[in-house]
């Protein structure tokens, strides 16, 4: 059994996007997704309504997935054999999971596609502060029952508060005030310290990323000029802006916005590759892992000539067919077809027995990270690709 947690930065998104018969009648498993609350209705933290410390998000997940333990078997499926995947947003929720003592033995195995357990969430009183804004955006701090104020609050208001904070495209996702929350009875530590100790579920391990994360968001910059560039450098690096600038010279890039794309998307502060690297190494002291980049390329170009590259979210519609009202994907060729049956082939296989390998694709070892592409899978030297020797003494110290 595969159960789904779809992305969007914890704000957008919806289980009607994602259809999976493709990935459930190929791959021989049983598929299931769910709704969970976004926003201020799923994230926001304030003493005044319970002592959850928000993540009701997360809390709604959990309880879908005591609903398959109890059901499972009703629709063909094994309650002993359930993998959690989930993508960008929802592969943040899968490291929550794996860190939650409310949600271990809910699942066996679990899949993180784009989104690092080696990223920080929000600590409590960073979530408590977005909440304390919230409130009053929402025009309840003054009321005499904050919590009643905050209840008579319509939907769409609720969704659209504090809405574009924290969303600078050099930030990072603890900027953010809609995030699952550590220091609180579902996640009372940092997913990557719980990792790292092994105190979280030791399930086998599918993670990976894009090759080109953050392209897409670059491309939304319309003045990427060098000077851009080393002044959006300066900012977020602070004091080793320089080191970095040295690293990822312009000129090895063919143009500023494809240096920063580089720099981001290595960092992956928000997104990338380097924390899901890390993410893999602290797991595989505990459990098995399986690593891996899409690398296939889009070949889509931006108006500005911009090339998108593997951008965040294009290994979607490998693995679903997908029903979004601005679906950017590009149709599959023939090539991409055939490589996206063997990821299928791996994703479910996985799923079934905790092992992606089978006939009819390349091996997969678990000491290699393997790049998944059209042109062939094989192990890559992801580590060296995108300085990750480099990013592993900047990141935790990078400011801004």
């Amino acid at each position: 059994m595969l159960v789904w947690l779809y992305g969007g930065a914890f704000n957008t998104g919806a289980a009607k996007e994602f259809d999976g018969a493709r990935l459930a009648t190929s791959g021989d498993v049983v598929v299931v997704s769910m709704n969970y609350r976004l926003g201020a209705l799923g994230f926001l933290s304030s003493p005044v309504l319970d002592g959850s410390g928000g993540n009701y998000g997360l809390m709604d997940q959990a309880a879908a997935l005591r609903w398959v333990q109890r059901n499972a078997r009703r629709f063909g499926g094994d309650p002993g054999n359930v993998t959690l995947a989930g993508q960008s947003a929802g592969a943040r929720a899968v490291c929550a999971h794996l860190a939650s003592p409310l949600s271990q033995g809910l699942f066996h195995r679990a899949i993180s596609q784009s989104g690092a357990c080696d990223n920080d969430v929000l600590t409590l009183s960073a979530a408590q502060a977005f909440g304390a804004q919230a409130i009053e955006q929402l025009g309840c701090a003054k009321a005499a029952d904050v919590a009643a104020c905050l209840r008579g609050q319509s939907v769409e208001k609720l969704l659209g508060t504090l809405a574009g904070v924290g969303f600078a495209f050099n930030g990072k996702v603890s900027d953010r005030p809609w995030n699952p929350v550590a220091g609180t009875p579902m996640l009372p530590k940092q997913p990557k310290d719980v990792l790292r100790d092994g105190t979280g579920a030791r399930v086998p391990l599918m993670i990976g990323s894009t090759r080109d994360e953050m392209r897409m968001f670059v491309s939304w910059e319309s003045n990427m000029t060098a000077g851009r560039y080393t002044e959006l450098v300066r900012q977020t690096f602070g004091e080793r802006a320089d080191d970095v600038l040295t690293t990822y010279p312009v000129g090895n890039y063919g143009s500023p916005a494809l240096a920063m794309s580089a720099v981001l998307s290595d960092w992956g502060g928000a997104i990338g590759a380097c924390p899901v690297l890390r993410t893999a190494e602290a797991a595989s002291a505990h459990q098995p892992v399986y690593a891996y980049e899409f690398a296939e390329d889009s070949g889509q170009v931006t108006q500005t000539g911009f090339p998108q590259g593997s951008y965040h979210g294009l290994d979607l519609p490998y693995l679903w067919d997908l029903d979004m009202a601005q679906n950017p994907y590009p149709p599959l060729t023939a090539k991409q077809k055939r490589l996206s049956a063997k990821i299928v082939g791996y994703w479910t296989a996985f799923a079934r027995t905790g092992n992606p390998n089978g006939p009819a694709r390349p091996h997969w070892p678990e000491d290699a990270v393997i790049k998944l592409s059209s042109e062939g899978i094989a192990p890559t030297p992801f580590a060296a690709d995108h300085h990750c020797g480099f990013w592993s003494g900047i990141s935790r110290r990078a400011t801004r």
